[in-house]
């Protein structure tokens, strides 16, 4: 406990009147990267881009981060694109399809990997949209739903609603084996659980960097398989994606055979610097370690609220290989909206989904904390 405690004194400056259990909408940031866009701001407002070379130094960085954060085997495979959004639509409006195809999502999606398939319906691409609850298990129902037209999974690896945690791994397997592709919406996990491309099999990854991995909005890491990058048609071009990016007099239109073929235009170096700094504290910590904290958090939390069975009912799944950082309850005889409210009156920030509020702290949240948010709850009468 005091070493947590020293870990957040030394790495987070949240203010000590607001318990920020929203981690999984948009997390604070640490001092160091706070430190980072000021110092960047302040040498660009200086010299501005008299150090351009040392940015590309620090871009250069963050992708080998990136790439040891989910093990992929190459930097050549990381594109920094400028959010989730844009990466799902890479892959949607990039692939080959045919009339009578389909794509199996399940029925809990965030609306970023839900609208972007049905826009396909215009090619005739059918979006099979799979209700987890529907088989033993949510992968085998997921599996189940497909069929000899199936042509990619999305999955997002931990429902933002709920918090039900995926068998990667598992659905990975099943798409290799019937050469189906697979697309993992991994926004909620990056940064709180570790994640591995290769162990589970994706073929497609992307993550916004403003949730678990602590850094602001407007940039994202995109995940391709190098062995499927050239099944991606390209929709968008400009010069950061050619293959001699750096020579503005060539009449060359050949495209790099690295991910960056995805990044059309100048890079976020303002989000590259902030994103950097906050890997750099993810890494030293260590993925390992982060995931325990903040699946003991998780625990914690589920244990108080179980023992208030007859007040709230937990959404979130109870067996504990489902668990992530998302837990999400609500009051069984008031509605959820009224709980919110009387806790953001009272300095807890959490979020409405799924029919309830959700609570998500990471692995500094302090443990006192915890417990006073959990106290707030306990003193709330409808």
């Amino acid at each position: 406990m005091m070493y947590k405690q020293a870990m957040q004194a030394a790495e987070f400056c949240l203010d000590p009147d607001t318990i920020y259990l929203n981690h999984a909408a948009v997390a604070p940031w640490p001092v160091r990267t706070v430190e980072a866009v000021q110092a960047f701001a302040a040498e660009n407002g200086r010299h501005g881009a008299t150090h351009y070379p040392a940015w590309l130094h620090t871009e250069a960085q963050l992708r080998e981060r990136l790439r040891t954060l989910i093990n992929a085997a190459s930097v050549d495979e990381i594109a920094l694109l400028k959010n989730t959004s844009e990466a799902l639509s890479v892959v949607a409006w990039g692939l080959p399809w045919s009339a009578g195809d389909n794509v199996v999502i399940s029925d809990r999606e965030f609306p970023s990997n839900r609208v972007v398939w049905e826009s396909l319906d215009t090619l005739g691409v059918e979006t099979r949209r799979v209700g987890l609850d529907s088989a033993d298990t949510p992968e085998a129902a997921l599996v189940a739903a497909m069929d000899a037209r199936t042509r990619l999974l999305s999955v997002s690896s931990v429902q933002f609603g709920n918090g039900l945690r995926l068998d990667l791994e598992t659905l990975g397997a099943a798409c290799r084996a019937r050469d189906i592709l697979f697309c993992i919406d991994a926004i909620q996990s990056l940064g709180a659980h570790r994640f591995d491309v290769q162990a589970c099999h994706a073929d497609f990854v992307m993550a916004d960097g403003h949730k678990w991995l602590l850094a602001p909005e407007g940039l994202a890491v995109f995940y391709c398989r190098q062995s499927v990058m050239n099944r991606l048609t390209l929709r968008q071009y400009g010069w950061h994606m050619l293959a001699e990016t750096g020579d503005y007099d060539s009449s060359s239109r050949t495209v790099a055979d690295t991910a960056r073929r995805f990044e059309c235009g100048s890079p976020n170096m303002l989000g590259i610097h902030a994103l950097h700094a906050s890997l750099g504290l993810i890494l030293e910590h260590g993925m390992e370690r982060i995931e325990q904290r903040v699946l003991d958090n998780t625990r914690y939390m589920l244990d108080f609220l179980a023992g208030r069975a007859e007040r709230f009912e937990i959404l979130t799944p109870p067996a504990s290989e489902r668990h992530a950082g998302i837990l999400t309850f609500r009051p069984r005889h008031a509605p959820a909206q009224a709980l919110f409210d009387w806790l953001h009156e009272h300095r807890v920030i959490c979020a409405l989904r799924a029919g309830g509020v959700r609570f998500s702290p990471h692995y500094h949240t302090p443990r006192a904390q915890l417990q006073q948010a959990l106290d707030r709850v306990d003193q709330w009468r409808a």
